[in-house]
């Protein structure tokens, strides 16, 4: 079901919505201002915003285009896709409405099927993004699941491998937000670098924070993951200052309130080998990383460790 936010003037804006739309589950939400918009948005995941004016006025689209600009400038509702329409619109219209953030705008002279089209593949780029870590611009949760489950229907053997960071949060609450990030950053390039130059096929994802998924050829393990901990433990130390670099640890508060020692960062890799078609959900793979999640990063040092059973 997608959920289309909907504010038009004219029965000819309503009919071309409905024309794009048709062959869609849709439900439709009408608004008059942005609040009401917002609103909306707190209610149900919407999915687009429409506009449209069917040209009765002399000035029929510069009157929403302030509209168009509060929903571009709002951090949540800019994410939502935006359709302006109205049947014959001048080359200034038109600059002006792409110039405010539209998306879109659509006409008379744009082809029904041609609109539809469009109008999917906006909707698809939206979740698409959504979908994407912002910070690393790599898959986030939803397409990690999705390419998890693509291999296990290929029926093929595989290897899910999740990297966490360890002595990451002492790291981020000693130097601070930005550098925490850059650190993220740095190792999503890490992993990215070293995946792909060895296996142009493979997927890296990053489930959040300082979690990230590889999905690679079974026999590509070895190599990719000790290329990769050969690398970060190669670069990391670079990230601390000198001082600190020097002696191998910070000191800084616990999740306890209480000063310790916490040594230079490093990574641990838990690696799962669907065999013989081990796993038939995404959930039983994740389960099993997570177990084995917590024993890799008891080991001391940077590690990979694969399960065998």
């Amino acid at each position: 079901m997608r959920h289309v936010a909907v504010h038009v003037d004219g029965t000819a804006a309503e009919y071309f919505l409905a024309r794009i739309l048709e062959g869609t589950r849709v439900s439709r939400h009408y608004f008059h201002t942005v609040e009401e918009l917002l609103t909306l948005a707190q209610r149900f995941a919407l999915d687009l915003i429409f506009i449209g004016n069917s040209g009765g006025d002399d000035d029929p689209v510069f009157g929403i285009l302030d509209t168009v600009r509060a929903i571009k400038s709002h951090t949540y509702l800019s994410i939502i896709p935006t359709i302006l329409y109205h049947p014959r619109p001048t080359d200034t219209t038109l600059l002006a409405a792409y110039e405010s953030g539209a998306e879109e705008f659509y006409s008379d002279a744009v082809p029904v099927r041609i609109a539809r089209v469009k109008t999917g593949m906006l909707i698809q780029r939206a979740m698409r993004d959504l979908a994407v870590n912002p910070s690393t611009r790599l898959p986030g949760p939803g397409l990690i699941d999705q390419e998890i489950d693509r291999q296990i229907r290929m029926e093929q053997q595989f290897a899910v491998c999740y990297a966490d960071l360890d002595n990451f949060k002492a790291y981020n609450d000693y130097y601070g937000y930005y550098y925490g990030d850059r650190v993220i950053r740095l190792t999503a390039r890490i992993i990215k670098d070293v995946v792909f130059d060895l296996c142009h096929e493979g997927f890296v994802g990053h489930i959040g924070g300082d979690d990230f998924i590889v999905v690679i050829p079974a026999d590509l393990v070895p190599r990719i993951c000790e290329g990769i901990l050969r690398t970060f433990d190669l670069i990391i130390p670079y990230r601390y200052q000198p001082e600190d670099r020097r002696r191998g640890y910070i000191i800084t508060g616990n999740r306890r309130g209480e000063s310790e020692k916490f040594a230079i960062m490093t990574l641990s890799i838990a690696v799962v080998v669907n065999k013989g078609r081990m796993f038939a959900h995404v959930g039983e793979m994740s389960h099993m990383l997570a177990d084995l999640k917590k024993y890799t990063k008891s080991l001391t040092g940077s590690n990979y460790v694969v399960e065998r059973r």
